[in-house]
């Protein structure tokens, strides 16, 4: 083979690497869903497809009661729950659409999430770019408008491990005084074997509003076909990127699930 064709296999062969890598509609072992616990992932939507997602956080405090209580209540299950709805959809190459509604103060986001770069051989990181706002009583009133990012790190199909800087403005509007809360959301998801995760993460307020303690979630996860299914546990009901801004409770663990159905 002479040098020229030599190269011309190569570029051939990368591009057709980039090309898949660009895929939006691959399976990534290491990042099966479009959330944590709570806070998003870079994991694109192909265009046209779809997403339905449905969290339940039930309402007995695993930490308050004794384990009799929580066992004759079946752990919170006879407590209510706190319900979201969210369906996802691509717009466009790595664009889409999201809009949920949750019984917390009855509170709808609409968002939109844009996925500038998937990790490949060329880049060492996935990143997003996030814009939402969300607001009570079937979107109202106390509106609270956000802007982030989702920067990803996948360490082949075992691990993956997140940072989720968002900011988040009137995160005190409940109180009729204007505030803004920057929050960090630090989130990892690690593969125990193929198609079961363990998954947590923790969002630290680092500027501005900062009521009780900062929200964090852990869970056991299985991933069936284009269902996924996670068990969790977290210290907050809340799932808006405004009440996450608004923290979690303190000596509070409440268990819930979250469950999601791809469409493509």
């Amino acid at each position: 083979m002479t040098l020229a064709a030599a190269m011309l296999v190569g570029t051939a062969s990368a591009a057709s690497s980039q090309t898949a890598d660009d895929d939006d509609a691959k399976l990534r072992p290491a990042e099966p869903d479009f959330t944590g616990v709570n806070i998003p992932t870079t994991l694109p939507l192909p265009v046209h497809g779809g997403d339905f997602h449905l969290t339940h956080r039930f309402g007995e405090n695993l930490r308050n009661d004794p384990f009799s209580v929580q066992a004759s209540n079946l752990f919170g299950i006879d407590e209510g729950a706190t319900i979201q709805f969210e369906y996802r959809f691509g717009v466009m190459k790595h664009l889409e659409a999201m809009a949920s509604r949750t019984n917390f103060d009855r509170d709808i986001q609409l968002a939109a999430k844009y996925d500038a770069l998937h990790q490949d051989g060329s880049r060492p990181i996935g990143l997003s770019g996030l814009l939402a706002v969300d607001g009570g009583n079937n979107f109202r009133r106390d509106y609270r408008p956000s802007l982030g990012l989702v920067v990803s790190r996948t360490m082949k199909d075992r691990a993956a491990v997140y940072a989720t800087p968002i900011f988040v403005h009137n995160t005190a509007a409940t109180t009729g005084i204007t505030r803004e809360t920057f929050f960090v959301g630090l989130g990892a998801r690690l593969t125990i074997v193929p198609t079961v995760y363990v998954v947590g993460e923790v969002s630290p307020r680092v500027a501005g509003y900062a009521p009780g303690t900062a929200e964090y979630g852990f869970g056991l996860e299985k991933r069936v076909g284009a269902h996924v299914f996670q068990l969790t546990f977290a210290n907050t009901p809340g799932t808006t990127f405004g009440q996450i801004a608004s923290g979690g409770f303190p000596h509070n663990l409440q268990l819930g699930f979250n469950l999601t159905r791809k469409f493509f």
